[in-house]
């Protein structure tokens, strides 16, 4: 095929436009304001956003105030698409407050702009992860220097020195996270102290046979119930975050979690804030199965989850539903052109 210089120079402009689009400085110092849950009515409180980009993933800090003694923190992970521009974040942990915190986490979509020199925003929505009907309008601004101080400080001032440092940002972001409570042994029981002999002969009493029948197990939960299928979702990107929460009413729902026919997780407590799984897409073959299995059916039957999967920056949603027949099951699949052949 003969190559003119049209078709070299559109290639070179294509070429320029995704470098241009990539090298977009999504990290940095965000403020803006927003009408957060538990805020006073009519009265929108101030946001400061801190992303630090890491190759498609984000990490940092967000800062709910209305003054520098009235604030709540969140530990923040995300996703950036380069090609598009969207950026989607959300508040993962609890960090700190001045108060007592009576905010709920919400999870983020913006895109990117750059309507003048010098000038960069980030407009959107956001949603609390509990009542999705309710959305809320974001429009962020970047600014040079931060209110609130934290260790992203000097990861920030790194980058603007043209200086990254990944092992530093995914250590912030594994001190960031919140420690894992010991579990409390029980006292063992003490025996009871032997009682005297009496001259009594005892009367005759014939043995009795108990008959212990021991709980099923998660693996024989999983054979013997039938699997229901419940959503398929596109595999991209190089991870798959899945967070699940209890839907509808906390209850003590407990699952249990397959991926393709092997135990990933079990014991997972589904509560108001997500528990997390993380997958690598590499790692996945082209059709995957992932099954919720339910331990128990809490004080409100049946055992109902809600799952939120962020996989290349987009947000999928399922309800997934299991009981003492059945179990939950979602697909996960790798796009035909995204499969080496």
């Amino acid at each position: 095929m003969k190559i003119t210089s049209r078709s070299l120079l559109i290639f070179a402009l294509l070429i320029s436009l995704a470098a241009s689009v990539s090298a977009q400085p999504v990290s940095g110092v965000w403020h803006g304001k927003i009408k957060k849950a538990g805020a006073i009515p009519g009265r929108a409180v101030q946001l400061e956003l801190k992303l630090v980009r890491n190759g498609d993933s984000l990490v940092g800090s967000s800062y709910y105030y209305t003054s520098d003694n009235n604030y709540t923190a969140f530990n923040v992970k995300g996703y950036f698409n380069p090609y598009t521009g969207t950026v989607s974040w959300w508040d993962d942990s609890p960090l700190e407050s001045s108060r007592q915190n009576t905010s709920q986490p919400l999870q983020y979509v913006t895109d990117f702009n750059c309507p003048g020199e010098g000038i960069m925003k980030l407009d959107g929505t956001a949603e609390s992860p509990s009542n999705n009907d309710r959305k809320v309008e974001v429009h962020l601004d970047k600014v040079d220097d931060a209110r609130f101080p934290d260790d992203w400080d000097m990861v920030l001032e790194n980058l603007r020195r043209g200086v990254f440092d990944s092992t530093n940002i995914n250590l912030i972001a594994r001190r960031s996270q919140p420690p894992v409570r010991e579990q409390i042994k029980p006292e063992p029981v003490k025996k009871p102290a032997p009682q005297p002999v009496t001259t009594k002969a005892p009367e005759v009493q014939l043995p009795v046979v108990k008959t212990t029948v021991n709980p099923p197990t998660v693996e024989e939960m999983f054979t013997n119930r039938k699997k229901t299928f419940v959503t398929e979702i596109p595999l991209a990107g190089d991870t798959v975050e899945l967070n699940f929460y209890d839907h509808a009413e906390i209850d003590g729902d407990s699952i249990s979690l397959f991926l393709n026919n092997h135990l990933l997780q079990k014991n997972i407590l589904l509560k108001a804030q997500p528990y997390t799984v993380r997958l690598a897409v590499k790692d996945l073959g082209e059709n995957n199965e992932l099954t919720m299995v339910a331990e128990n059916l809490g004080s409100i039957p049946p055992n109902t989850s809600l799952m939120i999967a962020w996989i290349n920056g987009i947000r999928y949603e399922a309800r997934l539903e299991s009981d003492e027949n059945s179990s939950a099951m979602i697909r996960f699949v790798k796009p035909t052109e995204n499969v080496k052949r």
